[in-house]
């Protein structure tokens, strides 16, 4: 699968991860900051999370390969 990283400093918890990639990404409750869920991401989450980065507004997400 690809990497994926959050930019923590950019993200302003819009939310449009999580709608995108709902198995993927959450938001923290205290910070409202996304982060990806515990686990190994999988090949069939590969179109969701390109997806979820090309929908945050913040460019917080950075997928590679």
């Amino acid at each position: 699968m690809t990497d994926v990283e959050i930019d923590e400093t950019a993200c302003c918890g819009y939310g449009n991860c999580l709608v995108a990639a709902p198995e993927v990404f959450d938001l923290h409750t205290d910070t409202g900051i996304a982060f990806l869920r515990p686990g190994r991401l999988r090949e069939a989450d590969r179109l969701a999370v390109r997806e979820a980065a090309a929908d945050c507004p913040a460019r917080a997400i950075t997928v590679r390969g």
